[in-house]
């Protein structure tokens, strides 16, 4: 597997998804955010968009968001219990691994992602990253971990005209959890989770 390639596509995809704007239904949304939906391409599931303005600039918003190891993510994020890097494929791109911790009141149990990532930066100072599910061969399943597979998915942290300390956050997720989980659980537990992301991640760019 190219692993470059591989990140690269996943990038693209988001950007694809970032301009395409037919075919979501809202199913969630609040003052901070709006999650909407749509069927997933790439698995028989859903993909989710959120969409939310965080009062902070961009650069402290991408400081809570960028993919690092033992970075700020895990201290703010309920959903990122760790998150290891197993490979450095260059200075943008990486192959990492995510635990989440149990969700619903356990009847989602603990679950380990294995990613290839990619981080870009646009010309309009728009932050990016970027991932998809690959096999890396330094970390098959793991006992008392359910493995689950993102889809192409990422964040974007857009910089608003004129309003140097707020930023526009997009966020695509499309992640086939694994297990024998009743569709119902899942299609409550992605917005549900999104919502509580905007809210958390508010609060971690304000405190920096």
């Amino acid at each position: 597997m190219d692993l470059q390639q591989t990140a690269e596509t996943a990038a693209e995809r988001m950007r694809g998804y970032r301009s395409d704007d037919t075919g979501w239904m809202v199913c969630k949304k609040s003052n901070l955010v709006v999650v909407s939906w749509r069927p997933s391409s790439e698995f028989p599931g859903k993909v989710y968009k959120g969409e939310g303005l965080i009062s902070a600039s961009p650069d402290k918003v991408w400081e809570c968001l960028k993919p690092e190891p033992d970075g700020f993510r895990v201290k703010w994020d309920a959903n990122v219990k760790k998150f290891q890097l197993l490979e450095e494929i260059s200075q943008d791109v990486s192959v990492c691994r995510t635990v989440t911790p149990s969700a619903a009141m356990g009847i989602i149990a603990p679950r380990d992602f294995v990613d290839v990532i990619v981080v870009r930066r646009y010309e309009d100072g728009t932050f990016s990253s970027n991932a998809t599910n690959v096999v890396h061969p330094s970390c098959p399943p793991q006992p008392g971990f359910v493995r689950g597979f993102n889809h192409p998915c990422g964040c974007f942290c857009v910089p608003v005209a004129g309003e140097p300390s707020r930023t526009q956050v997009l966020s695509f997720f499309q992640t086939d959890l694994g297990g024998l989980l009743p569709r119902s659980v899942v299609d409550s537990f992605f917005p549900s989770s999104m919502m509580d992301f905007y809210s958390n991640l508010t609060k971690a760019a304000l405190s920096l």
